[in-house]
C-alpha cells in the first residue's frame, strides 16, 4: 500500500472529526498532505479526533454541511486539489428519531459540497463516501453490485441513496466538463479502535467490557460485510489518487467490503471479541420484537473495484476484531494511543 502520491498535496477531508475521518487524517498526515477539515465540533467527551490530537496537526474548521457560505469559505481559504466527503449522520436508529436532521445533513450536505466543488478552481478529485445500505434490500444471498437499484429502506439508507443521485446529477451538469473526477463509495460496516458511536457493536462490546457487564447484542442473526476501518479509508485514497489522473477509467461508483468469508453474523463478531478480549467476556441475546426496521441481511460485490484498481481487502474478519480490541485495551490502560493507531496503520501498510 503506497500512498506517497499524497506528499505534498492539499487534501480536504468532511466529517474529519468522526471515527473514519479521524483515521483518514492520521493516515494523510503521516504521509505528508496538507490536510484541512471541516466538521461540526465532536459533541462527544470520548472522541478519537480528540485522542489522537490531530487538530495539532491540520487545519480544523468548525462548521456545519448545511452551511453553504461556510463551507465555501473553507474551500476558499485551502484550495483543496482533493476533497474527501464523510460528513453524515450516520446511526440508522438514529435516523428514525431525527429524519429530517439526517436527510439535511446527507442530501443538503452534498449539494453543499459539490457545489463547493463546482466553485473551487483547485479540485481535482472528489470521493464522496455513502454506503453498503443505499441499495433495495431484497434479503437475497449474493451481493449486491454497483448497478442494482437504489433505495433505502429507513431514512438514513435513503437518503445516502438520495446523495449517490445528487452526485451523479452534479457530474453530469457540472463536473465533467470540469474535468473533475467524481466516484461514490459504497463501504461496509466499519470496525476498529477509537469509535465510541452509541448504536454500533464494536463500541457496545468496549462499553460493556469497561463496566464489566455482559455484551448486549439485538440482532445476533443479521449478516453485515464488517471490515477494519483501514480497508475502506486507504480504498478512498488510492481511488482519489487513480482518478486525479485519468478520471475517464477511474471515476464512478464503487462497491468497497470483505471478502465472502468475512460477511458474518453479529454473534460471529461477538464471539470473536469476546475470544480475543478474554477473562470472563460474554454476550446475551436481548432481541427486540418492535425495534425499527433493519436489514437481517446485506452483502456487497465488489469484484469492479478488484477488477479496475486490482484492490482487495488485507485483514480479515479475526484481524479487524484483534486490531479493535488492541486499541481499545490501550485506551482503556491509559496507553499512548496515537502510537498504537500509527502501529495498525504501519501494519496495514505493510
Amino acid at each position: 500500500m503506497d500512498l506517497s502520491f499524497y506528499k505534498g498535496k492539499r487534501v480536504l477531508v468532511t466529517g474529519h472529526t468522526g471515527f473514519k475521518g479521524s483515521w483518514m487524517c492520521r493516515v494523510l498526515l503521516r504521509e505528508g498532505a496538507e490536510v484541512s477539515g471541516y466538521s461540526l465540533e465532536p459533541q462527544k467527551e470520548q472522541n478519537l479526533f480528540r485522542c489522537l490530537n490531530l487538530d495539532s496537526d491540520m487545519a480544523s474548521v468548525t462548521g456545519d454541511v448545511r452551511n453553504l457560505e461556510d463551507l465555501l469559505k473553507a474551500f476558499k481559504e485551502y484550495r483543496p486539489e482533493i476533497v474527501i466527503h464523510m460528513a453524515a449522520q450516520p446511526i440508522v436508529r438514529e435516523s428514525y428519531i431525527n429524519p429530517v436532521f439526517t436527510y439535511e445533513t446527507n442530501v443538503i450536505g452534498t449539494v453543499n459540497v459539490l457545489e463547493a466543488v463546482r466553485l473551487t478552481e483547485s479540485v481535482k478529485s472528489v470521493v464522496n463516501v455513502t454506503t453498503d445500505k443505499v441499495y433495495k434490500n431484497n434479503e437475497w444471498e449474493w451481493g449486491y453490485r454497483e448497478n442494482d437499484i437504489l433505495d433505502g429502506y429507513d431514512p438514513y439508507s435513503n437518503s445516502k441513496s438520495c446523495s449517490e443521485l445528487v452526485t451523479a446529477a452534479y457530474k453530469r451538469s457540472f463536473l465533467n466538463d470540469r474535468g473533475i473526477a467524481v466516484s461514490t463509495c459504497r463501504a461496509g460496516n466499519v470496525i476498529g479502535g477509537g469509535d465510541f458511536s452509541k448504536d454500533r457493536i464494536i463500541p457496545d462490546c468496549v462499553r460493556a467490557m469497561e463496566s464489566a457487564e455482559q455484551i448486549i447484542v439485538r440482532n445476533p442473526n443479521s449478516v453485515r460485510p464488517y471490515q477494519h476501518v483501514l480497508e475502506p479509508v486507504c480504498a478512498y485514497l488510492k481511488l482519489a489518487e487513480h482518478q486525479y489522473s485519468d478520471a475517464e477509467k477511474y471515476a464512478g461508483n464503487y462497491n468497497i467490503g470483505p471478502d465472502d468469508c468475512d460477511c458474518v453474523t453479529t454473534g460471529k463478531l461477538v464471539d470473536l471479541f469476546c475470544s480475543f478480549w478474554g477473562g470472563s467476556a460474554g454476550w446475551r441475546d436481548v432481541s427486540e420484537k418492535n425495534a425499527p426496521h433493519e436489514a437481517g441481511f446485506l452483502k456487497l460485490d465488489c469484484s469492479k473495484i478488484k477488477r479496475v484498481m486490482n484492490w482487495k481487502p488485507k485483514w480479515h474478519i479475526e484481524e479487524a476484531v484483534k486490531y479493535s480490541v488492541a486499541w481499545s485495551k490501550a485506551y482503556l490502560d491509559g496507553k499512548d494511543v496515537l502510537d498504537e493507531t500509527d502501529r495498525q496503520i504501519a501494519e496495514y501498510m505493510k
